[in-house]
């Protein structure tokens, strides 16, 4: 018997399944919470759920996660600096400090500026000690990557940080994204290092002699070493997992999935068994990136997404720990529920709620953790965020209580503590969809008197009872997910003509033709809801609790090369044959083509022989357009090299 182990793990959940890869037959699944302090903990606690007598015969380990999605989305995570070699950009870039150094190429891959190595130095010296990680993107670095080259060795010779070259992560054009898609990689590094480490762990513990493998945003799989050097590519693996998932669940080549996971809503199409691509890059956030990825639409609700009230309901977007699940943790949380004071409506923000309470973030008995406070202390902190860090303990303190400490107004603090839950310092608590859930009882996984209490207090300033309040949210969650399935579907319009349309008429619903799919723990309670304003064959398979992990395992190898033919200038014979591996410089067009031909197979076939396919195991397809730029000017030729192979034949 041939098995396999998919792991998801989530902003909220961890997910395991065991599937027989032969019939594609998933044979045993579990969730667990996931820990975000202990990684090692959560994945753990999924695995001994599931039957030890399987683990024996695994003979594949896939895995995909949200981390790195979420810790963009919410603008968190490690703090990576730029280097810029022979230009500057004037948009915005994910890091926290940056550099524009002399050097770059032009774009037949000459060198235009003497790179200033010196300058890299000096940065890097008077930087090492409050970064994690480093982004080198030089100008037309995809035409001759030297520079960028040069630079790595220069930062990994001054400091044992991770390096990310622009280059190696695309070779389209596009300074600008580059530069983003290679410091959101930098930030991410460490990140995706952490979580291959702890399943590297747990594996180990468990005796799981098997290849790990990683599902990457375009729905495709990728080796472990792949994965720790360009964890960007996989900064959309969760709602990739959830669109192939959901499509091999529910038997279907052709449909649309919904992941209604913790932090956000993903949504994304599948047809003919292939995810439809994304034209122009992943999208994180704020971000346009140049990673190849599904088309997805996230929007930032889940099933921890914020309730606030402040004279009407609010969601989002930002995710809190829910009232249920913090009392199970903290039994005290229901009785400060009770005692809790009441704000003034003038004075309540997303902050300032009566069921806000703060704890400090990990464990106290965890040296990882405490370092990595620590550190953020003593270089992200001014002193009043310091001062309200002392107060906040590993026990729930709700605003009111910090005021009564600081002795100072809460508006004085609210600032501080929205800084300290975004740097990861503490953890926000408060009332959430799942707590509606809880509520109504549609979904029952913790301490429901908190949701109750929470509501209580929540909906008594909007003039509803617990039920009434919890409906509402229900309904408005609804509407959101059926606006995001609609403005995906329809891509030309926008959104907001869209809802106007929605609500203008009750005698109008608008059909989807396609079946949807839905995945998450929560999602059978939304159907009814969903048919409201939408007319679509809405499905709940079986095993969709688990749907990522599924996915995980049912992914292809996929690889995708480009090389690029084009002459050294005008009037010569010679030609630049550009490639992910290198620039060479051919004496003739057709040696340049030969060459490219055979140079495309290498890299298709290496890259499939690195994951234990044979070259009879893989489909090749070699796409070739030439371009005729005009009267006078030489042929140029792009080849488009793909190779898709199957973990399933793995011997």
């Amino acid at each position: 018997m041939k098995l396999g182990l998919g792991i998801d793990t989530g902003g909220t959940y961890t997910d395991a399944v065991i599937m027989d890869l032969s019939e594609g037959e998933v044979l045993a699944s579990n969730k667990a919470l996931t820990t975000h302090s202990n990684l090692i903990e959560g994945i753990e606690n999924v695995i001994a759920g599931l039957d030890q007598e399987y683990l024996e015969h695994v003979k594949l380990v896939s895995v995909s996660t949200t981390l790195a999605t979420n810790s963009t989305l919410e603008g968190k995570g490690h703090h990576a600096g730029l280097i810029l070699s022979g230009y500057s950009v004037s948009g915005e870039v994910p890091a926290r400090d940056m550099v524009t150094v002399n050097g770059g190429h032009d774009s037949k891959g000459n060198e235009i500026g003497r790179l200033d190595l010196a300058a890299v130095e000096e940065f890097v010296s008077s930087t090492r000690n409050r970064l994690s990680s480093y982004a080198v993107s030089s100008y037309f670095a995809i035409r001759n990557p030297e520079h960028e080259l040069a630079i790595k060795e220069t930062v990994e010779r001054l400091t044992s940080k991770p390096v990310v070259c622009g280059h190696e992560l695309s070779l389209d054009l596009g300074a600008y994204e580059r530069a983003v898609t290679a410091t959101l990689n930098a930030r991410l590094i460490p990140i995706n290092s952490h979580f291959i480490r702890a399943v590297l762990s747990v594996m180990e513990v468990r005796n799981i002699r098997a290849p790990l493998m990683v599902m990457k945003c375009d729905g495709s799989l990728a080796r472990i070493e792949d994965a720790v050097e360009k964890p960007v590519e996989s900064i959309f693996s969760g709602p990739a997992a959830s669109l192939v998932g959901a499509a091999h669940i529910s038997g279907l080549k052709n449909c649309v999935a919904v992941d209604i996971g913790g932090t956000s809503t993903d949504i994304a199409l599948i047809e003919n068994g292939v995810p439809e691509i994304s034209e122009n890059g992943a999208i994180v956030g704020n971000w346009r990136t140049m990673v190849r990825a599904v088309r997805i639409q996230t929007s930032a609700l889940g099933g921890d997404s914020h309730v606030w009230v402040q004279k009407k309901l609010c969601i989002g977007p930002h995710r809190v720990v829910p009232l249920c699940l913090a009392a199970s943790r903290y039994p005290s949380l229901v009785d400060r529920l009770l005692e809790g004071e009441k704000p003034s409506e003038r004075i309540m923000d997303d902050i300032l709620q009566p069921t806000s309470f703060f704890v400090r973030s990990g464990h106290p008995d965890s040296e990882e953790d405490l370092h990595s406070l620590n550190y953020v202390i003593e270089f992200e902190l001014n002193d009043y965020e310091r001062r309200v860090l002392d107060l906040i303990e590993y026990e729930p303190i709700s605003v009111y209580d910090i005021s009564e400490k600081i002795g100072k107004h809460p508006l004085y603090f609210a600032k501080a503590l929205r800084s300290l839950v975004q740097k990861h310092c503490i953890c926000h608590i408060g009332f959430t969809p799942t707590d509606a859930l809880h509520v109504l009882g549609d979904y029952e996984a913790w301490d429901r008197a908190a949701s109750l209490l929470g509501a209580e207090v929540l909906g008594r300033h909007l003039g509803l009872d617990e039920e009434g309040f919890s409906r509402e949210i229900k309904k408005n969650f609804a509407n959101n997910v059926a606006l995001d399935l609609l403005t995906f579907l329809a891509k030309d319009f926008k959104r907001e003509n869209l809802e106007k349309l929605m609500e203008g008429s009750r005698f109008m619903k608008y059909k989807i033709t396609t079946p949807v799919v839905m995945i998450g723990a929560p999602v059978k309670a939304y159907v009814s809801e969903l048919r409201e304003f939408i007319d679509a064959d809405i499905r709940v398979p079986e095993f969709h609790e688990v749907g990522n992990a599924v996915g995980a395992l049912v992914g292809n190898i996929i690889k995708r090369s480009e090389i690029l033919v084009r002459p050294v200038g005008p009037g010569s014979d010679r030609y630049h044959v550009f490639s992910e591996k290198e620039r060479k410089v051919t004496d003739s067009y057709t040696e340049a083509l030969d060459y490219g031909f055979e140079l495309m197979e290498q890299l298709i076939f290496e890259h499939m022989d690195g994951h234990g396919l044979r070259k009879e195991q893989v489909r090749f397809d070699l796409e070739r357009k030439d371009f005729n730029p005009g009267y006078g000017a030489s042929k140029e030729t792009r080849l488009s090299g793909l190779g898709v192979g199957s973990p399933l034949k793995l011997k």
